[in-house]
This record gives structure tokens, C-alpha cells and sequence, in this order.
């Protein structure tokens, strides 16, 4: 019986090389690539033809979610996993609009991560428990009552909203973006008029505010 041959796209080497690990080590399954861009992913996947796609969502330059939504409109056949450290509440529902069949976080265990690859290569949708009933309840028509102020905020604006909760300066930012100092200060001035800041010094307090957060509950996981 053949292999199903899994494609990673990770930027971290040493978690890239752990995950490459835990696939193999599973039987009929294989690591047939890898990259850490969306640029040279694409090129790559279209030489490949894996059968299923695990991608993280920080990537240098475009992000994760953005060669999915490539992917998806190339190959709409072709299943991608999302796995990544970001918080689920704000990024799973996105991954799943982007065309991705899953989202698990990086700090979950590695059986339910080959779980996960098991279900979106059997074309089912894998979401965790507590992700699967917001969705549902969301689609049944439950009220926005306790969603996050930063659900308001597109793909690019949460990624830039992040960086600058992790301590990085604008040129940082546009740097590890790939994109212009005054872009990246467009966004900033985007993110502080959905999230009602008044200026710098509250935007970049609200945005360390989130990453400790954020911090606390993988900790508690």
C-alpha cells in the first residue's frame, strides 16, 4: 500500500524536524517536503503533489492562511492542516474560511495531532471540542456575546497586532512582514480604531496585554 505523503510548511527548523519525527513514525506515512515560505512552499507543493498539507500560520513574509486560501483555489481537492500556536478562537475559524479541513494547536499532543491528520485526510473537518461548539453556535445564530474585541481585526492586522504585543518596533514588523514602515503604520493606525485606542502607548500596552493572555492559557492546557 502506498504512503500518504505530507508536506510541511514550518519556519522553525527544530519544531519542523520534531513534527517530520512524529509523522514518520507513523505507519503509512510519509514526509515527502518541506518549506518555510509561502514562496518556496508553492513551488515545491505544485512539484510534489502531496496529499495533505500541514501548514503554520507565521510564516516570514505572507502568512499561512494565505497560501491556503492559493492552495485552495489551485488544488481545491488537496487537504491542508493548520497547526500553530496561535489562540484557536481567533484563527480556526479563519483557517476553515481560508479552505483549510482543520486547525490543532502546536501545544497539543502528538497523538492528537496524528489524530487530526487522520481525520482531514479522510475529508472530515477537524476542530478541537471547544472550537467545534463556538462554530455551531455561531451557525445555529447564537449571539456575539463574549467574542473578542480582536475578532474584528483581518488576518494581516492580528499578525501586526501580535508582533507589536511581542516587543517588536514598527521597522521589526515591516521586516519580518516583508512590507513597507509606512504600511505597517497604516495598520497600526487601523488596529487602533477598531480596538478604540487612543494611541501608541495604549495600543502597544493592549497588545502585551493579549500576549500574556494568550500565554496564560497555553499554560494551562
Amino acid at each position: 500500500m502506498s504512503k500518504v505523503e505530507i508536506f510541511l510548511v514550518e519556519d522553525h527548523p527544530i519544531f519542523r524536524l520534531g513534527l517530520q519525527d512524529l509523522i514518520e513514525q507513523e505507519a503509512g506515512f510519509h514526509v515527502c517536503g518541506e518549506a518555510k515560505s509561502v514562496g518556496s512552499a508553492w513551488n515545491k507543493i505544485r512539484v510534489d503533489l502531496p496529499d495533505l498539507v500541514i501548514i503554520d500560520i507565521s510564516l516570514v513574509g505572507r502568512n499561512g492562511l494565505e497560501l491556503t486560501k492559493l492552495l485552495k483555489n489551485e488544488y481545491p481537492e488537496l487537504p491542508t492542516l493548520m497547526l500553530s500556536m496561535h489562540e484557536e478562537t481567533l484563527y480556526a475559524e479563519r483557517a476553515l474560511q481560508a479552505g483549510a479541513r482543520g486547525y490543532i494547536m502546536k501545544h497539543e499532543t502528538a497523538d492528537l495531532i496524528i489524530d487530526a491528520i487522520h481525520v482531514v485526510r479522510s475529508g472530515k473537518v477537524y476542530l478541537s471540542p471547544k472550537m467545534t461548539s463556538e462554530v455551531l453556535h455561531k451557525i445555529v445564530g447564537g449571539s456575539n456575546k463574549g467574542l473578542l474585541p480582536q475578532q474584528c481585526l483581518t488576518n494581516r492586522e492580528l499578525e501586526v497586532f501580535e508582533m507589536i504585543g511581542s516587543g517588536l518596533s514598527t521597522r521589526e514588523v515591516s521586516e519580518r512582514l516583508c512590507l513597507s514602515v509606512k504600511t505597517i503604520g497604516t495598520y497600526r493606525e487601523r488596529i487602533k480604531a477598531k480596538l478604540t485606542l487612543r494611541n501608541s502607548s495604549e495600543l502597544s500596552y493592549r497588545a502585551v496585554q493579549w500576549i500574556e493572555q494568550r500565554g496564560d492559557r497555553g499554560s494551562e492546557d
